[in-house]
């Protein structure tokens, strides 16, 4: 969106804030992210949980929900005793992968931006 491009370009709707509104919370990114990076794609919540330090059990279970309705995973009950829920990215959210990937690549390049930024009043990091 360059200055003095056609206003259709920055309507509510467009391209580029439909994207960003896919990833308003950090969760998004981050178990795309581990899915792709950590589990070849597919996992159980437990696993899930395991991997994504920080993130509550109802905080995961409300971003799956959310990415399954969006179309980035799919949802599997497997019938198994107890049953065992398992989540794949979809072709839509390998599709995600790429970007993401790229942004964690350019945080882990560029960590010393990040640093120079410093922290969040509500970070957990200090």
């Amino acid at each position: 969106m360059q200055p003095g491009s056609p206003e259709a370009d920055w309507r509510e709707d467009c391209a580029p804030r439909r994207v960003l509104a896919l990833f308003a919370t950090k969760w998004t990114s981050m178990v795309l992210h581990t899915l792709h990076a950590r589990h070849a794609g597919r996992a159980r919540t437990g696993a899930l949980l395991r991997s994504l330090p920080g993130i509550s059990k109802k905080m995961l279970t409300q971003t799956l929900r959310e990415m399954e309705d969006s179309g980035l995973l799919t949802r599997e009950v497997q019938s198994v005793v107890p049953p065992a829920v398992e989540y794949a990215l979809t072709a839509l959210g390998r599709r995600f992968v790429e970007p993401v990937e790229m942004l964690y690549a350019w945080g882990r390049d560029n960590a010393d931006a990040l640093d120079a930024i410093g922290s969040r009043p509500t970070a957990r990091r200090g």
